[in-house]
């Protein structure tokens, strides 16, 4: 058994005594299919709010539960470290036909199928705009291609999707991560994302609320950050970059989608683009400037590329810095 997976005897005793009530435990067990919500919660479990709240408050300050504010919302999931994992402990113990859970989980999906439909009208009432500026380039489908390619296939552990919009690169690289969380400004899309999540079965990523240029994520936490179309809409993406190179463990990869320079302008009006692409030189600076190594750029362009295209860029960098395996005090150094 790991340093994190260990508990004290008071803690292990307390843990027990927050869980070991049958509405915190319908909780645990609720929160282990997917995040929830207080309102979410109470429809299932068909309690009072404030009892609902009360329940979730005790079972986050006993660190068997977080909870994510999004906004006037708050999303609960089960825990990290040593109390998550023995709630999940718990849960592998607990018997999942019991009718009780069983009709938890029957409500549970009757939820996501309602949150999937109000997602697919949001998302389509946006389509028709999307689908006007992704016929202006090379379609989505080679662009993941290349995405795969230049990542390689040998799993890793954490990838962060920054402006993860519909939740896409987390279902492209379902097969590679152990764990993958995407952020994103948009609550609307944060809810597109969870359906899909939830409609694709990746319980190993969640999404969250957060502002690309102040992740409320620990530094050296990923292996793998993607910034998929989202720099032209930043101010300054120059400050997004340098955080997603803050939070790279060593030897982590960044990957950036974005286009090349164009003049067409009305993107900014019609799409509330900021910045009509983004030279190589002008990204390759950008990275070292973040302390990142550029290790491959590609364009991609429409087989009828014309004047009316837009060219796809797609950067890959690497933290140059690398672990060792000499019993130093300082286990990272620079790459000469």
């Amino acid at each position: 058994m790991t340093d994190e997976t260990v508990l004290g005897l008071e803690q292990l005793l307390s843990g027990l005594k927050t869980v070991g009530e049958p509405t915190r435990l319908r909780l645990i067990a609720l929160l282990a299919e997917s995040e929830l919500t207080v309102k979410d919660a109470t429809a299932i479990l068909g309690q009072s709010q404030p009892r609902i709240s009360r329940h979730l408050k005790l079972l986050t300050e006993a660190g068997l539960v977080q909870r994510f504010p999004e906004g006037s919302w708050v999303f609960y999931r089960l825990g990290d470290g040593a109390m998550g994992a023995l709630a999940r402990d718990l849960l592998n113990r607990l018997d999942g036909e019991e009718p009780i859970l069983t009709a938890d989980r029957m409500r549970l999906d009757a939820i996501r199928k309602a949150k999937a439909e109000e997602a697919a009208r949001y998302f389509a009432d946006r389509a028709k705009t999307w689908d006007q500026e992704r016929s202006m380039h090379v379609p989505e489908e080679a662009v993941e291609d290349a995405l795969k390619d230049m990542l390689g296939k040998k799993p890793f552990d954490a990838m962060l999707d920054l402006g993860t919009g519909t939740g896409r690169l987390l279902e492209v690289f379902r097969d590679q991560y152990a764990r993958a969380l995407g952020v994103d400004a948009s609550h609307d899309m944060l809810s597109v994302a969870r359906a899909n999540l939830a409609k694709a079965g990746i319980g190993e990523a969640q999404v969250r609320h957060g502002d690309v240029y102040a992740l409320t994520v620990a530094r050296e936490s990923y292996d793998v950050v993607c910034i998929h179309q989202v720099l032209h809409f930043l101010d300054d993406p120059r400050r997004a970059i340098g955080e997603a190179a803050r939070v790279l463990r060593p030897g982590g990869r960044l990957l950036i989608v974005d286009f090349a320079p164009h003049d067409f302008e009305f993107l900014r009006e019609a799409h509330a683009h900021r910045r009509l692409g983004f030279t190589h030189e002008q990204m390759a600076r950008w990275l070292e400037e973040a302390g990142l190594d550029v290790v491959e750029v590609r364009d991609l362009t429409a087989e009828d590329h014309n004047e009316g295209m837009l060219t796809v860029s797609v950067w890959l960098a690497r933290d140059p810095r690398i672990i060792t395996d000499l019993p130093q005090k300082n286990t990272t150094r620079e790459v000469a």
